[in-house]
């Protein structure tokens, strides 16, 4: 004879806690395999009603920003924005990113924002090139550079950024991984000179390295094991 268990239901109207919100929006996007949820998707899986969930976090967006989710629907995304997230889905890949590519991570925009902003994923490709081959940096901020005593920011630019990871072919310079060769392999660009030593972000002082030989560096330079 099997003895059978007793279940708990949640009653109509109970009250319910922002954890148990979130935690409801994590579970249906690691069951949908996405980055993000949309409301009619949550109306089909959630346990609660979605505007509830809005009310209660102020919008829908901001309750997916506390569930640590990418944006719904976003509207008004500056083009650096856009781009940034190109960028880091070209770093990713080491290779030019597809349109499928953007429903998953590391991509943090989909696909609709590019289509309203450039009209399709082949223009917004075609706008990131010229926007990142084009000559200058941005200027780095003024507070910046009379704290540190630096001529330059210490992030690099998205143009920087690019034009370092294609004059390395999106390969480490320390030991020539590539996530075009490998999966997994995360690439950085990094500083030769370390900033803290007086280094400059010049492109002759930048480099593409893997996350290992990048935490490797930082072990030599701070002395930990």
């Amino acid at each position: 004879m099997t003895t059978s268990r007793f279940q708990l239901t949640r009653v109509s109207g109970q009250p319910v806690n922002d954890a148990e919100i979130l935690a409801d929006l994590k579970s249906i996007a690691s069951r949908l395999d996405t980055k993000t949820v949309s409301q009619p998707h949550y109306r089909q899986y959630g346990r609660y009603d979605d505007t509830t969930v809005a009310r209660r976090f102020g919008s829908w967006n901001k309750a997916l920003l506390a569930a640590g989710l990418a944006l719904s629907n976003e509207v008004n995304i500056s083009d650096k924005r856009l781009f940034e997230n190109i960028l880091t889905l070209w770093q990713h890949f080491a290779r030019q990113p597809r349109r499928r590519e953007l429903a998953a991570a590391p991509s943090l925009i989909s696909q609709s924002p590019y289509h309203r902003r450039f009209g399709s994923w082949t223009a917004a490709l075609e706008a990131f090139t010229t926007y990142a081959n084009a000559s200058g940096t941005e200027a780095p901020p003024r507070h910046e550079i009379v704290e540190t005593r630096h001529s330059t920011s210490r992030d690099p630019s998205i143009r920087l950024r690019w034009k370092v990871l294609q004059r390395d072919r999106f390969t480490c310079c320390g030991c020539g991984a590539s996530p075009a060769l490998k999966l997994g392999v995360e690439l950085h660009v990094d500083h030769v000179k370390p900033w803290s030593e007086g280094g400059e972000t010049v492109l002759e002082n930048l480099q593409t390295l893997c996350s290992t030989c990048n935490l490797g560096k930082s072990c030599l330079i701070t002395g930990m094991p």
